[in-house]
Formats: C-alpha cells, sequence, structure tokens
C-alpha cells in the first residue's frame, strides 16, 4: 500500500472532517495528541496528515505536497486550483450570498457597488446576469462596507445569517451552497488511484448513512 497524504484544513472543519476519516478505517491515533508536531502518520493504515491553513489546502494538493485534500467550494470557486473534486464531505455546510441593507433596491441604471472578499465569484455571477459591477475588495468586516456607504450590497458566505441580522441586513440572492469537498492531486490520483478510490468509496458509504 502507497502512503497517502492528506491535507487537513485547521479548525473545527479540520477536525469534523479527521472523524469521518477515522470512522471509515484512517485513523491516526496521534493527531490528537496535544502536541506542536506538524506531520502526523499511521503505517498499518497507509495515511499521513498534516494541518494546514484552510486556504492553503488546495495549494498543497495542486502542487502535489498532498495526494488529497479538503477545501470549502467557495475555495475552489474563487482560486479555481487544478485539481480533482471528488466528493462533497457534507460537512462545513453554508452559502455564498449577496446580501444588502434591509429595504435595499437595486437601481440597474448605476454601477452596483459590490464589497467582497471573494471577488472572483462576485465577477462570475454578476457577468452571468451581465450587471456592470465596481468590485471592492474587503478581507473583514465586509458587513460594514454598505453600512458606511462604501458599498451597495455584498458577496460572502452566510452560515446562521445572525451578522446579518444584527447590522440590519438581510440576504437578497443565493449565489451557491458551500460545503467542505474532498479534492485530488492530478497525478496522484492517477498512480495512487486504487487507495485514493478505496477512501473515497468509503467516506462516500459513510456519509449516505450518516
Amino acid at each position: 500500500m502507497k502512503m497517502i497524504n492528506i491535507a487537513l484544513p485547521k479548525g473545527r472543519l479540520g477536525e469534523k472532517v479527521y472523524g469521518i476519516f477515522e470512522a471509515i478505517g484512517y485513523g491516526c491515533p496521534t493527531i490528537l495528541d496535544n502536541n506542536r508536531k506538524l506531520i502526523f502518520e499511521n503505517e498499518e493504515t497507509g495515511v499521513r496528515y498534516f494541518w494546514v491553513k484552510p486556504s492553503d489546502v488546495a495549494i498543497y494538493v495542486e502542487r502535489g505536497a498532498a495526494d488529497l485534500g479538503v477545501a470549502g467550494k467557495d475555495i475552489l470557486l474563487e482560486h479555481c486550483p487544478d485539481v480533482y473534486e471528488l466528493l462533497d464531505l457534507d460537512v462545513g455546510k453554508c452559502r455564498m450570498c449577496v446580501a444588502a441593507q434591509k429595504g435595499f433596491r437595486d437601481d440597474l441604471d448605476r454601477t452596483l457597488r459590490v464589497a467582497t472578499k471573494f471577488t472572483n465569484i462576485a465577477k462570475n455571477y454578476y457577468a452571468g446576469q451581465s450587471r456592470e459591477i465596481d468590485i471592492i475588495k474587503l478581507n473583514g468586516s465586509i458587513e460594514l462596507a454598505p453600512i458606511l456607504g462604501m458599498s451597495d450590497v455584498i458577496v460572502d458566505i452566510v452560515e446562521t445569517g445572525a451578522t446579518l441580522r444584527e447590522n440590519d441586513m438581510e440576504v437578497v440572492e443565493t449565489i451557491t451552497p458551500i460545503s467542505a469537498r474532498l479534492i485530488s492531486n492530478k497525478v496522484s490520483y492517477k498512480f495512487k488511484y486504487a487507495d485514493i478510490s478505496r477512501l473515497c468509496s468509503k467516506a462516500s458509504d459513510y456519509i449516505k448513512e450518516g
């Protein structure tokens, strides 16, 4: 059996996903130890895990440092990494939305000002509507932009909508549902096909049963 290198996103999502892998027979007990190690492997099950920043997972997979990884659909849509998307893991569920202050009405005669950190997703969405937009790239507290009159709408991930409600905003359009996806390096998929497809099949069965 070839060792499969898996990049997991740090944080709650990664821990949830590791729980799936453990449940289907790809556990690595040392990963749960309280230490500063970066790489954890279990020769018996043929897996090697490493924790990375969520936004970096797809880069590790695309570059071949990891055979498999777990990345949010938002990252895949925004950065379009050259990887295979194998499976929807059905965790980390939320949605990519357009939101605005309550009572907002879009004036089609003027350019729509859109604040977002997901510039490509926003551009592609509005291009599909042939809507002229002005993108304002922000990295945090995006809800502030319409409140301060800097933008008309925002494009952002919405989980519960609580932050929007607290700031007198609401979802006006849902662009796409988002969840964690299992992705594969294209070369690894070819050379480790049997091992990767076995893991993928077990994960798929587990998710369906869950």
